[in-house]
């Protein structure tokens, strides 16, 4: 079923997940359907699957040379879409990526995505490569999300690379938001005109990158709706466990931390796994008064924290 759908039917606000794939040559995916049957009792709609492209790194040999290797560091997201979808019957929404693919690779993977009934994707630009990938004379690529947004709306209407026509491919399209201003965007205008740019392409939802001051979500929210942005707009939630991530996390993902929370996790570093949840917990709260239809936890595969608040929302 469709994320929209899901939303559509919804009597009550709803929770999903982000999850990432087993680190490469891990033996099992048992680490995965353990957060999956963990999450079963609270009825979850549909669980995210994160995209790694492929990375460069040099490793050394026993003779102490190197060897310039490019390998995905986090393979096998179409075959966990595949195995939640089927083995517990929740939506699976997969993520696409500009960066590191082609878009004969990308219409590839679209088509196994539908061999495997699985209905739903997030279209995003991904993380810059860390080398030069060299594009051949038949292939082309997304530069951008919009792009991709683009071609997955193409297919859906039956029209593929090459000019050849096939069956229509049925997805439900997300694309990301920043309520924060995407790093690239020039100013907040510019970040607003892309995201119009990506639901006038065929976007059907949005799914927020991670904030942690609920007064920026909002005043976006209002942005987007007074731009003519009709689409749903679903907000992200990162549980912070640890002092470190008020380095690493605006490091990462270009984010503000507000001078409260990070004061109280300087304070008080032994209690930062109770200080995030708190904070998570009282955002969260915020968000389901505010009317926000669905709030999306980045897990990062750590389920503990984010399912003592599911708990405490499905008490109520």
């Amino acid at each position: 079923m469709f994320v929209t759908k899901h939303l559509e039917d919804a009597t009550k606000p709803l929770f999903s997940y982000e999850i990432v794939p087993p680190l490469r040559g891990s033996s099992s995916i048992g680490n995965v359907f353990s957060i999956i049957e963990q999450l079963l009792p609270y009825d979850p709609k549909w669980i995210n699957v994160t995209t790694h492209a492929s990375s460069l790194l040099y490793v050394e040999k026993g003779d102490g040379s190197l060897v310039r290797r490019i390998h995905k560091k986090r393979p096998g997201t179409i075959g966990i879409c595949g195995a939640i979808q089927n083995k517990y019957g929740i939506d699976a929404v997969a993520h696409v990526l500009c960066q590191g693919f082609s878009q004969q690779e990308t219409e590839d993977a679209l088509i196994e995505l539908n061999y495997l009934g699985i209905d739903n994707i997030l279209a995003l630009k991904g993380d810059n490569l860390n080398y030069n990938r060299v594009i051949a004379e038949y292939e082309s690529v997304n530069k951008h999300a919009v792009d991709l947004v683009g071609q997955v709306a193409l297919m859906k209407q039956g029209k593929f690379l090459g000019n050849t026509e096939y069956s229509p491919m049925h997805f439900c399209t997300g694309v990301a938001a920043y309520p924060e201003k995407h790093f690239e965007a020039a100013n907040m205008e510019l970040n607003l005109e892309y995201l119009k740019q990506k639901i006038a392409a065929g976007a059907d939802y949005i799914v927020t990158q991670m904030f942690f001051d609920n007064q920026k979500f909002f005043a976006f929210v209002k942005a987007c709706r007074d731009a003519g942005i009709t689409v749903p707009i679903i907000p992200g939630i990162k549980v912070i466990k640890s002092v470190a991530q008020i380095n690493s996390l605006p490091r990462l993902f270009h984010i503000d931390l507000p001078h409260e929370l990070v004061t109280r996790l300087l304070t008080n570093p032994d209690n930062a796994v109770n200080i995030g949840k708190e904070w998570a917990m009282q955002q969260v709260g915020e968000l389901l008064d505010f009317g926000v239809p669905c709030v999306h936890f980045f897990l990062m595969n750590d389920v503990d924290n984010v399912l003592d608040i599911i708990r405490n929302y499905n008490n109520k």
